[in-house]
């Protein structure tokens, strides 16, 4: 799907979420990648096997 230099991660990259958006949505709260992954706004993925990624948001500690 990626035609441009330097080329995106490919889905089974650990960095894929850096590849380029293509489409955004962010009233409905997702953005499809370059390389074909959907990006949530929770931090979810779907990639484009069908598999997907539980949302892996950073917890916040409260002191």
């Amino acid at each position: 799907m990626c035609r441009h230099t330097p080329k995106c991660p490919t889905t089974d990259s650990p960095d894929r979420e850096a590849a380029r958006v293509v489409a955004a949505h962010p009233e409905q709260g997702w953005s499809l990648l370059c390389n074909g992954v959907l990006v949530f706004d929770d931090t979810g993925e779907l990639l484009p096997d069908g598999r997907s990624v539980a949302p892996h948001r950073p917890l916040t500690v409260v002191a």
